[in-house]
């Protein structure tokens, strides 16, 4: 059987004026991953990523550990949804500049309360009832997704597949594999740590989840501020 391994890009830089980059711990978060991978002799044959800068700055700095690596495509069909647009419809006063950040800022645990805004806001946003509202709705995202994995399950020629992408496409992937509700796939999606590693076997007609959420290159590490989920 062939092997899709899906990668949550390392820390971006959240809160920052360029979300998209990788922070500082990013990298490092990154560079660990490869340095697992060339330790491990991984025989990758086949790299693909998001066409978001944090994904192909995450790619990059797992390659600079794997000198033989394969040469990196771009598939967007693996880019993460528009959180931005997700919270914009739940609360369009987030429009006004600074409008979320005093909101959460005002509580005694700010990325609780933001994490609690942003499980109502896409709990809207996968519901079904206000899709025309969206730049890109819930079932076109998931499809989209979707589509960009069944274009590698089709070709297993390929006996190592490495994507970078975003939590909210592995989670989509893992509802699509094992058949779960939005509510269930919502639950997977919060605890995917960065640079984390998800793995998929399958051959044609078939697929199946070999591991899930894999941040053993972190944990060695011993420093529990390398695991993050934000």
């Amino acid at each position: 059987m062939a092997q899709l391994l899906l990668v949550r890009h390392g820390q971006a830089s959240f809160g920052a004026s360029d979300y998209d980059k990788l922070s500082d711990l990013g990298v490092e978060q990154s560079r660990a991953l490869g340095q697992f991978w060339a330790r491990c002799d991984l025989p990758i044959d086949n790299m693909i990523a998001g066409s978001m800068r944090r994904h192909r700055e995450t790619a990059e700095a797992v390659c600079e550990a794997l000198p033989d690596a394969p040469p990196l495509q771009i598939d967007a069909g693996f880019n993460e949804y528009d959180f931005q647009d997700v919270m914009l419809r739940y609360r369009p006063d987030f429009a006004e500049g600074g409008v979320m950040r005093r909101l959460v800022a005002e509580k005694s645990n700010p990325k609780q309360a933001f994490q609690e805004l942003f499980s109502r806001a896409t709990a809207r946003w996968m519901n079904g009832e206000s899709d025309d509202e969206y730049e890109e709705c819930w079932p076109v995202f998931r499809d989209r997704v979707v589509a960009a994995l069944q274009r590698i399950l089709d070709d297993d020629s390929k006996r190592l597949t490495a994507v970078f992408t975003s939590g909210g496409p592995i989670g989509t992937a893992i509802q699509w594999v094992l058949g779960l509700d939005n509510l269930q796939m919502q639950s997977l999606n919060w605890v995917i740590a960065n640079s984390s590693v998800t793995a998929v076997l399958y051959r044609p007609g078939q697929v199946s989840l070999s591991y899930f959420n894999n941040f053993a290159h972190l944990q060695q590490t011993g420093d529990r501020s390398f695991i993050s989920y934000r």
